[in-house]
């Protein structure tokens, strides 16, 4: 790489662009997240946008749109604290969401999972072959921006503001498709159907969402029958026995309590399935691990860093050091902040200790989950990562841990039991999965770096300020999400409509975990089923892949069980329609050439991107109407009883399908 390049790799001007680019995106995540539990990454979206941007400047370089990649990529990691932090609304401690505890939460975390990544990168990134297959991509799509950059000025930066009329067209689409339907109200958001059969009833539902299209798409096909398959098996098979072996309240329908059933009972078969799928996971993953932590050479930045090749150089240990410490004095502070504020009654000693063993507690635990992220970050990729897996196991180990704590130390006895223990654990996990979450992404972006011939340490730097941005950004939008729609169990006003709540479903199951462990009312024998569940799915798995007939990832099959149907249906079509293309992009490209082929490829991947912006920035738009209007539907030009919505969203969304196939294929 030339030197010059190299002195343009990180500008003032990269900086603010990555964190625009990062507000956007953290923003559109955290909507996402709490509407449906996912969030997208934001690696190759962000690095059109900044080829597209930046290539009006001739010193521009790939290395300073790596280094905009490579902050904005936050927004897709560090937005996974919004899977814990809503319970503490469900639970009536928190009545909005304090910005400095927030913040400083996600900013230590996020740092840490940083820093928890540094001495793996070497071995996991430049001496493995693990395939990183996220982190591979977004660095081709940098590449062939320089190459289509430095060819003639017809052509000089065509690919990437192609790429960015893709990623528009997809963003304009599901922005129109949200403006009609969650703020006209013209069009409805989901079919729901109740099939009786005896004397229960099959429940087939499915939701008119652009960026859950997208989400499937994104998934794949095996995730996407995965899911689909858990769906099948909860509504088609364990929800209509529970419904059968169950005696309806009076006047209460079928289908209410079916529904009843599955949030109560049949959820917790799912979260089962997806905590045994995450600690398989682990498991598979510890020897490797292990080889890679023992391999880390002496010094951090090695014998060809210390002779000068900036590419192999990490961010100095000393560094490391005092940016770790401030990262763990700041999370001392802000726990110790928490225990003080809903713990009064508690001892300074007693309150100083417990504060340090639960800080104790989420770096080691941190530090493991960081290890097993990020190599599950570079076998899988960050999407298919088992973050909400990982955060179960995290809230039973929490718990049961301060349970332990409860029996031992008779001075902790009434501060770590009950709603406030569930609070603490609840706070904790929600450090450990921005840790988690950030691992998974730093080694995607080192493999992006490193194929590209980036610094280490100038990315390290860089993701270290997305994450400050990202933690800025996260609180704000999670508060005026919940004054605009509010979560499933906690409005913050009377008379609004539940049914426009946002799901926050990992939410949901993290306080339903926390709760049962400290109140004693877990079922037990749901979880325990939903392992053996899982065991079975991930024995199918094994075989599958062994005889090279496809897979069935386990997890996905816990989240077809875990999630509403009107979530778990539309990402199955998703998946159904990247398979479709996939073999459609695949036969024509025999005939048109690979680089077609790979054109296409990354059409689907903009106009997915752009799908789940689209729809989730103008959710967050609604939302600030809502917010300063005090109304459920400000804009709405029609009533609830709208009998035709709901075929005009179908059929809207068909179309908007189509459009997605022939876009993909038609050029």
């Amino acid at each position: 790489m030339e030197k010059n390049s190299l002195s343009r790799e990180f500008t003032v001007r990269g900086v603010l662009l990555g964190a625009l680019i990062t507000l956007a995106f953290t923003a559109a995540n955290v909507y996402l997240g709490l509407k449906v539990g996912l969030t997208f990454a934001s690696a190759i979206p962000a690095a059109v946008i900044s080829m597209a941007l930046l290539y009006r400047f001739k010193d521009s370089s790939i290395l300073e749109n790596n280094l905009v990649q490579t902050q904005a990529s936050a927004a897709g990691t560090l937005s996974s604290v919004i899977f814990v932090l809503p319970a503490l609304l469900m639970l009536g401690l928190w009545s909005g969401f304090p910005f400095w505890q927030t913040a400083l939460i996600c900013a230590a975390g996020g740092t840490l999972g940083v820093l928890y990544t540094v001495p793996l990168r070497r071995v996991m990134v430049v001496q493995s072959d693990l395939p990183y297959p996220e982190g591979v991509a977004a660095a081709e799509v940098l590449r062939v921006g320089e190459e289509q950059r430095h060819r003639s000025d017809a052509s000089g930066a065509g690919s990437s503001r192609s790429g960015l009329r893709d990623l528009g067209w997809g963003a304009g689409l599901a922005a129109l498709f949200g403006f009609l339907s969650g703020g006209l109200r013209v069009l409805g958001d989901a079919i729901n159907l109740w099939i009786p059969v005896g004397g229960v009833a099959l429940r087939v539902a499915a939701g008119f969402s652009p960026a859950l299209l997208a989400a499937g798409y994104l998934m794949g096909a095996a995730a996407g029958i995965a899911v689909l398959a858990g769906l099948v098996l909860c509504w088609g098979v364990v929800v209509p026995w529970l419904t059968a072996h169950a005696t309806p309240a009076a006047g209460q329908a079928v289908s209410d309590l079916a529904t009843q059933l599955w949030s109560g009972k049949a959820r917790f078969l799912g979260a089962g399935v997806i905590g045994i799928s995450a600690l398989w996971t682990v498991g598979t993953l510890a020897r490797p691990i292990l080889q890679a932590i023992r391999s880390q050479p002496a010094r951090a930045s090695g014998s060809a860093a210390m002779a000068g090749d900036e590419t192999d150089k990490d961010m100095p240990r000393s560094w490391m050091l005092l940016i770790g410490l401030a990262a763990l004095a700041v999370l001392f502070l802000v726990v110790n902040g928490f225990v003080h504020e809903h713990m009064p009654e508690l001892a300074d000693a007693a309150r100083y200790g417990l504060t340090a063993l639960c800080v104790l507690f989420a770096a080691v635990f941190g530090f493991l989950v960081a290890a097993a992220c990020g190599y599950m970050a570079g076998l899988v990729g960050s999407s298919a990562s088992p973050i909400s897996g990982i955060g179960i196991i995290a809230t039973i180990l929490m718990a049961l841990s301060l349970l332990a704590l409860h029996a031992a130390v008779p001075a902790f006895a009434d501060s770590v039991s009950g709603q406030l223990g569930v609070a603490l654990v609840l706070f904790m996990v929600s450090v450990i999965l921005a840790m988690a979450s950030i691992s998974n992404d730093n080694l995607q972006d080192l493999k992006t770096g490193y194929l590209v011939g980036a610094t280490p340490w100038r990315q390290q730097v860089v993701l270290i300020i997305g994450c400050l941005v990202g933690a800025a950004v996260i609180p704000p939008v999670l508060d005026l999400l919940y004054n605009a729609y509010g979560f499933a169990g906690s409005l913050p006003r009377e008379g609004m409509d539940p049914g426009q709540a946002l799901a926050a479903p990992q939410a949901t199951l993290m306080k339903q975990i926390a709760t049962g462990i400290f109140s004693g009312s877990l079922d037990w024998t749901m979880l325990g089923l939903g392992v053996a569940v899982g065991v079975v799915v991930i024995v199918l798995d094994v075989m599958l892949r062994k005889a090279g007939r496809g897979a069935l990832p386990p997890l996905a099959v816990g989240l077809g069980i875990y999630l509403p149907p009107t979530i778990g249906l539309t990402l199955t079509i998703g998946a159904v329609l990247g398979f479709f293309l996939q073999r459609a992009i695949r036969a024509r490209g025999q005939r048109a050439g690979q680089p077609w082929a790979a054109a296409a490829e990354e059409r689907g991947l903009l106009l997915a991107s752009g799908l789940i912006v689209g729809e989730s920035l103008m959710g967050l738009v609604i939302a600030a109407l809502i917010g300063f209007s005090g109304k459920d539907a400000p804009l709405a030009i029609v009533g609830e009883g709208f009998a035709p919505a709901m075929w005009l969203g179908l059929l809207c969304f068909a179309a908007l399908c189509a459009f997605f196939y022939r876009r993909v294929l038609g050029k």
